[in-house]
C-alpha cells in the first residue's frame, strides 16, 4: 500500500477535503493510505510528525496555489525536501494545481502537473472532473510503485534508526468541517478575479475562432478596467456583438452581459452575481438570457466564461 502525504496551505483546506473524497475508492481498495497535518493528535509534535511523513511517504502531493507558494513552511520545508527525495527516486511528487498562480518556475515546475496541462482545478466547469483527474494521477503513481522496475522509487540506504517514525494514528472523527464566512471584501475580490478571467477567456477564444474558421473574424477590445467588448464577423459582416462590464450599482450588481456594444450600464441581458455557501464562493446566473428557472447554478470561473461565450456564439452556431 502506497502512503500519500498532502503538502498544502491551510487556506486551501476545503479543496484538500474535496480531493481526499475523490481518493476514497483508492483507500477502500487498499491501494493508498493518506496523511496530512490535521491527523496530528493533541500532544504530538507538529514539526516532527510532518517531517517524518515528508521523509517516509511514497507519494507527496503538492497542492499548489498562491498561498502554497507564499508559505515558507510548505515551500522550504516540505516541497524542497520532497523534490530531493523525488530526484533520488525515493518518492513520487505530484503537483496538483488548485488555483491559478505562477508555479512554472518553481523546482517542481519541471514535473508533469495535474489536472491535465496544469489547468487549475478552480477553473474547470466541473470541479469534480478536475478532482477525478488528480485522483487518476495518484492511482497511476501507486501502480508504478507497485510494479517492479526502474519506475519504482529505490529503497533508501538509511538505517532504520535514522528513519523518522510517526506516532501511531490517533482515533478521531473525520467530521471536522466548519462553515466558512466570506466578507464583502472576499466577494469583491472574487468578482474582480472573475471579470479578469472572462476578459482573457473571450480574447483567447476569439483568436482561436479566427484560426479555426476561414471567413470568420473576432474583435476584442478592452475599454477600461471594468468593461470589454467582443464582435464576431462572418465574411466582413458583424453577426454577434456583446459588452461585458462589471459594477454599475443597483442596475447591474455583478458582471453583466449586453448583446451589443455599449458604454451604458443601465440595462443588460444577463448578469452573474457572486454568492457563497458554507465552503466556497461561486457565480450565480440571474437566468435572464436563455434558461429561466433552469439557469446554471454555482458557476466556477471557467463555467461562467463558457456560459457567456455560449450566448455570444450561439448566433453563429444556429445560423
Amino acid at each position: 500500500m502506497a502512503s500519500v502525504f498532502f503538502s498544502y496551505s491551510h487556506a486551501d483546506e476545503a479543496l484538500r477535503d474535496q480531493l481526499e473524497k475523490q481518493l476514497a475508492l483508492l483507500k477502500r481498495q487498499g491501494v493508498i493510505e493518506t496523511w496530512h497535518d490535521r491527523r496530528i493528535g493533541a500532544g504530538q509534535e507538529l514539526d516532527a510528525e510532518i517531517s517524518a511523513h515528508v521523509e517516509r511517504d511514497d507519494i507527496i502531493l503538492l497542492l499548489v496555489s498562491a498561498d502554497f507558494l507564499t508559505s515558507d513552511y510548505c515551500y522550504d520545508r516540505e516541497m524542497k525536501r520532497a523534490m530531493e527525495r523525488h530526484d533520488r527516486g525515493e518518492a513520487i511528487v505530484i503537483p496538483i494545481i488548485l488555483r491559478a498562480c505562477d508555479w512554472h518556475g518553481a523546482p517542481f515546475g519541471k514535473l508533469n502537473a495535474t489536472p491535465p496541462d496544469g489547468k487549475p482545478i478552480t477553473q474547470w466547469p466541473d470541479r469534480d472532473q478536475a478532482m477525478l483527474e488528480a485522483a487518476k494521477a495518484v492511482r497511476g503513481a501507486a501502480q508504478r510503485l507497485a510494479a517492479p522496475g526502474p519506475s519504482a522509487p529505490a529503497a533508501s540506504p538509511r538505517s532504520p534508526a535514522a528513519m523518522p517514525s510517526p506516532s501511531e494514528p490517533v482515533a478521531r472523527s473525520s467530521n471536522l468541517r466548519l462553515a466558512k464566512q466570506f466578507t464583502e471584501r472576499d466577494k469583491d475580490g472574487f468578482q474582480t478575479e472573475a471579470f479578469e478571467f472572462l476578459a482573457k477567456f473571450f480574447e483567447n477564444s476569439l483568436a482561436e475562432l479566427d484560426r479555426r474558421n476561414p471567413g470568420v473574424e473576432g474583435a476584442f477590445r478592452r475599454i477600461d478596467a471594468n468593461r470589454f467588448t467582443a464582435v464576431i464577423y462572418r465574411h466582413g459582416k458583424a453577426v454577434a456583438r456583446c459588452t461585458v462590464f462589471m459594477g454599475g450599482g443597483r442596475f447591474s450588481p455583478g458582471i453583466a452581459y449586453v448583446a451589443q456594444e455599449t458604454t451604458e450600464s443601465n440595462s443588460y441581458n444577463e448578469c452573474l452575481t457572486v454568492d457563497a455557501d458554507d465552503q466556497s464562493m461561486f457565480l450565480r446566473s440571474m437566468g435572464m438570457a436563455r434558461f429561466g428557472n433552469n439557469a446554471p447554478d454555482k458557476l466556477t470561473l471557467e463555467g461562467a466564461a463558457e456560459f457567456y461565450w455560449g450566448i455570444l456564439i450561439e448566433r453563429l452556431q444556429g445560423g
